[in-house]
């Protein structure tokens, strides 16, 4: 594995040319694995973004005049590059967010399939051809880029996140500006580097550091974008969603779950158990797809509530590729999840493991929480229906399959739902009825693949979806081109 050395300040990539902010403001990047700064961060502002969209502006003409061929072959070129790469960058990835190698090297092999499968998409850009109710009149649709997206990210899984996003955008023909996330600065700044080597040009991907309210703020309000892509809280969503509609501007918003996985009587309790802890614990918790409201028929309850914390305690908490997941992303993430949980006791809900800080030696100065579970919560509880975005989940006891599927839409989110049977009938009624995105049978609340579009409803998204190729939909328009003709005049 490579180390990773930080530059002492993460710069901005604006017109393709590193640059600070032009106040030459920094803010700190704390390593979630000791809590020490590990570098500084330029902390852009409206000035800064402005720049960057008028690069992306510039460059529009240029980027969407190639034909979606000759940029899905640019595209490939910056995934090959990233597989070049490829251990480079899950280093970084590693080292910003305190994931093991193994976990950032998983998720950047992700982030490079979505880009090979999106390059394909250049050779795949279809409209289609309609028939007409009018003779000699013949009607085809093609799609077109919009011109400048914005572009949100969140920190969690930050090379896919950026992959996401970036790709579908620029296939299409639309120019680009990155709000990078203000705790994962590093990966967004190497991809660009990586984009700049592999020959896209000059302005295409431009890639902003800074804080929310300082620099994704002032991408959301320029009238120069076109479109705005979102990914994190409901509650950042929502006021995105308000600011850019004002100006009607295309908006796409995939945000927070708090995602039911159900385990029924007759299911492998053994199997349900693994997916569940993995569901709930896997990145830290730190998963808009983390299953953490786990609904178990009353018949086992016990028993697999004895599997579960049998198989929590054997976990082990630490950055290195021998542990089951490493550190939340920052110091006050985890006070938060501690706030959180105090409340959830004050209300009767009892913390059956963990619940506490570690700060032994192995993880002193780190922000490292124990996987908890959190029973006798009521369903309508502050921890119940508030994503987390931790550590931590909720187990629920039910009668039957008519209440397990109840108390999964109780909920204000709808973005992944899962569940454990041996029953066709079950397995289909559920994924029919519930209220998610996605739903699965028999595995865990995540999963996706670059194909497959993601995308919540209710308070979980607006209702687009990305990645897959209906993330065309939200980075193109569709025109309609209607030609009358005479055939006498052949």
């Amino acid at each position: 594995m490579n180390q990773f050395e930080f530059p002492h300040t993460i710069p901005n990539w604006i017109d393709g040319c590193e640059s600070g902010s032009s106040a030459s403001e920094t803010f700190a990047k704390f390593s979630p694995v000791t809590g020490k700064e590990i570098c500084r961060v330029a902390r852009s502002r409206t000035a800064d973004v402005g720049r960057a969209v008028r690069s992306a502006a510039n460059a529009f003409s240029i980027w969407s005049a190639q034909t979606p061929v000759a940029r899905g072959d640019v595209l490939m070129a910056i995934a090959r590059t990233m597989r070049c790469r490829q251990e480079r960058l899950a280093a970084v990835v590693a080292a910003e967010t305190g994931m093991s190698f193994k976990a950032a090297a998983a998720e950047t092999a992700g982030a490079i399939a979505l880009g090979e499968f999106m390059a394909g998409e250049g050779r795949r850009l279809y409209g289609r051809t309609t028939t007409s109710a009018v003779p000699n009149k013949w009607a085809m649709t093609v799609r077109e880029p919009l011109g400048v997206a914005g572009l949100i990210i969140a920190a969690n899984t930050p090379i896919a996140n950026v992959a996401w996003k970036v790709f579908p955008a620029l296939v299409c023909g639309n120019t680009t500006v990155l709000k990078a996330a203000e705790d994962t600065p590093a990966t967004a700044w190497f991809f660009g580097q990586l984009a700049h080597e592999a020959g896209l040009p000059p302005g295409v991907l431009n890639i902003v550091q800074g804080l929310g309210e300082e620099a994704g703020a002032p991408l959301v309000t320029d009238p120069r974008v076109a479109v705005v892509s979102f990914t994190g809280s409901t509650a950042v969503g929502r006021e995105i969603a308000r600011v850019a509609g004002s100006r009607l501007a295309r908006c796409s918003l995939e945000l927070g779950g708090k995602n039911p996985l159900v385990v029924c009587d007759d299911a492998d309790l053994e199997i349900a158990a693994q997916w569940a802890v993995l569901s709930a614990f896997s990145n830290a918790g730190q998963r808009c797809a983390a299953g953490s409201r786990v609904i178990v028929f009353d018949s086992i309850y016990e028993a697999f509530r004895d599997l579960l914390v049998a198989r929590t305690r054997r976990l082990t908490v630490g950055p290195g590729d021998e542990h089951d997941f490493g550190p939340v992303i920052n110091a006050q993430q985890l006070e938060a999840m501690l706030t959180a949980l105090e409340r959830a006791r004050t209300a009767g809900a009892v913390i059956r493991t963990g619940g506490f800080r570690l700060d032994d030696s192995a993880h002193a100065g780190g922000f490292y929480l124990a996987p908890t579970w959190v029973e006798n919560a009521a369903p309508d509880a502050e921890i119940s229906t508030t994503e987390i975005f931790g550590p931590v989940a909720c187990l629920y006891r039910v009668n039957d399959f008519a209440e397990a599927l109840e108390l999964a839409n109780r909920s204000p989110y709808g973005l992944t739902a899962c569940i454990h049977t041996r029953s066709i009938h079950r397995a289909i009624e559920f994924t029919r009825r519930v209220q998610a995105g996605a739903a699965v049978v028999n595995a865990g609340t995540y999963g996706s693949e670059p194909h497959m579009p993601f995308g919540g409803v209710k308070q979980s998204g607006n209702g687009t979806r990305e990645p897959g190729t209906e993330a065309l939909d939200v980075y193109s328009n569709l025109k309609n081109i209607i030609m009358a003709f005479d055939p006498n005049l052949t």
